[in-house]
């Protein structure tokens, strides 16, 4: 038996049908047993010229039988071009289509002859002419061609016998029909194979006569082959059409069955390597931009304006059959409308960075994480409406600056430091008791602050488990001016929170800031409110905000300083 792999080193093949325009998008598949050994005769004809013919016909001779094909995981694919025409001018293009078969570098195409033997002087000659052989088809198709032991045989075949097993034995294989049907799941295709009897005569082969004058004055003419050998199968494409041969001489037409599903490919089950866990996005980072920018004492607004824009288009996101999703993170409440405990929901942090007075940067941020939805919203983020007079002549857009987490992405309140002053005015959780025997007298200053020290230093310890142990060595300063009043400083400046110290330039009272959220019910301009300077035992990174509303940007507090003091 003859057995020959080819291998397609660039993962395709090219082969237009012999009968069909290049530009119908058909393809030859399985390799025409004609297209073969064409290929062999050419690349033993270029490579080896030394090889006398009466080595190589014997070999040929025995491969113009009908083979056999086994073939491998393939499909279809085609490009599109244009290519210069020249028919209406320098401009004109014509489209072509290119069609091929992809097929894995690493498959083999298995082609055989069960029926022919070879010696073994044959078997190395033909071992040889098949090392040179690196294209089958157009020139595109590099392969690599293999002779393949003797007693090798394709899966479908059974020994002894031409496929015994059938072309249902292997859905890979396509066999000759020798005038039988095709089984189920097969269909019949015509391949150009060569006639044993026809295809290494010289009857049909073009031939150039020449005339040459003797000195007697006769005439010699001489006619001479224009290939070498004199075959049938050598006669080229163009001489063919120039001869206007429907098909060529020496060839026929075989019925082969080939599998329905050969260009298809079926996904290999492998097993899946755990690839390590992504890192959770807990930070999206914008800088605002507008005409003119919102005042610090808009923050609890413009928190408010960030939630609702990401809700709406979480909530466009995640629509199915009219129903909007809603995000536990973004909102801060479970699907019931139960709000979440814990603070493991968004922060809202609107922050001034120049110390203009005026918000320039939003953070966002989750202690769980952002989920993918949630994520996609965040980068969708682009403008805010806060319901500022003249907003829809300079509306507020946002910029994407980044997405991170913790450990790798600290910006603005996010970063560590020992030492923190309040950046909006705090806010406490709870009213403060007015009547009976605890009552507390709130038009006293010093009252009023130890009453808002003790409500955040509790809140320390709830909100931030893990500085509940450091909860009491926690040092607590009111921002008082001379008149005993909070108040807020302006970014970068920590002045000694001593009563009756003079409040820097720039610093606001609490009651400038809108402290009511835009929802019934809210009390939050009611509360106590003050300002403060915490002071750590230890660095602390940040955010530290707390409470009430302190997920928009209320009880907002900045580092006071990288060093931490």
């Amino acid at each position: 038996m003859i057995a020959i792999s080819f291998q397609f080193l660039a993962g395709r093949y090219h082969a237009t049908p012999w009968g069909r325009h290049v530009n119908e998008g058909a393809v030859e598949w399985p390799p025409s047993p004609w297209r073969i050994l064409r290929a062999l005769i050419a690349t033993w004809k270029r490579t080896l010229p030394g090889l006398p013919r009466e080595q190589v016909e014997p070999i040929l001779r025995a491969m113009a039988e009908p083979p056999e094909f086994e073939l491998p995981p393939a499909a279809t694919g085609h490009t599109r071009h244009y290519m210069p025409w020249f028919k209406s001018g320098l401009d004109d293009r014509t489209l072509v289509f290119d069609t091929f078969v992809a097929v894995g570098r690493d498959e083999r195409l298995r082609v055989s002859w069960p029926g022919a033997s070879l010696g073994g002087t044959q078997r190395e000659v033909l071992a040889g002419v098949l090392r040179n052989l690196n294209t089958l088809g157009r020139s595109e198709s590099w392969c690599q061609a293999e002779l393949l032991p003797a007693e090798s045989r394709p899966s479908g075949s059974g020994p002894g016998s031409r496929s015994a097993g059938g072309p249902s034995a292997d859905r890979r294989v396509c066999v000759p029909l020798n005038g039988d049907g095709p089984p189920a799941g097969f269909e019949i295709i015509r391949l150009l194979c060569p006639d044993p009897d026809k295809a290494f005569a010289g009857d049909h082969v073009a031939t150039a006569a020449t005339t040459r004058r003797s000195r007697g004055g006769r005439t010699a003419r001489t006619c001479t082959s224009l290939y070498d050998p004199a075959w049938n199968i050598c006669m080229e494409t163009l001489q063919l059409l120039k001869d206007r041969w429907s098909d060529p001489p020496g060839s026929c037409w075989v019925q082969y069955a080939r599998p329905r599903d050969c260009f298809k490919i079926e996904p290999a089950a492998r097993p899946r390597a755990r690839s390590p866990a992504r890192p959770c996005i807990q930070i999206a980072r914008y800088a605002l931009d507008s005409t003119v920018l919102p005042l610090v004492t808009e923050t609890l607004p413009v928190a408010e304006a960030a939630r609702r824009a990401l809700m709406g288009i979480y909530g466009r996101i995640t629509e199915q059959n009219g129903v909007r999703g809603r995000s536990a993170i973004l909102s801060g409440k479970n699907p019931d409308g139960v709000p979440l405990t814990g603070h493991r929901h968004a922060y809202y942090l609107p922050t001034d960075e120049d110390g203009d007075g005026r918000l320039d940067h939003l953070t966002v941020f989750a202690r769980d994480g952002f989920g993918p939805d949630e994520c996609r919203a965040l980068d969708r983020l682009r403008q805010l409406k806060t319901g500022r007079p003249a907003e829809e002549r300079h509306p507020l857009s946002l910029l994407l600056l980044g997405l991170g987490t913790r450990e790798d992405y600290c910006p603005g309140p996010l970063r560590a430091s020992r030492t923190w002053v309040s950046a909006t005015p705090y806010i406490a959780t709870r009213h403060a008791k007015t009547r009976g025997r605890n009552r507390i007298n709130l038009s006293s200053a010093s009252a009023r602050a130890a009453f808002l020290a003790a409500d955040l230093r509790e809140q320390v310890r709830t909100v931030r488990p893990d500085l509940s142990a450091q909860a009491d060595d926690v040092r607590i300063e009111p921002l008082l001016d001379q008149n005993d009043i909070f108040f807020v400083p302006p970014v970068g400046c920590c002045p000694p929170a001593l009563p009756c110290s003079a409040a820097p330039k720039h610093s606001r009272r609490p009651i400038q800031f809108g402290r009511f959220r835009r929802k019934s019910g809210d009390d939050g301009g009611l509360r106590p409110a003050g300002a403060f300077r915490i002071t750590f035992p230890q660095e602390v990174a940040g955010p530290v905000a707390l409470g009430w509303s302190s997920h928009f940007g209320m009880g907002l507090f900045l580092a006071a300083g990288q060093d931490g003091r």
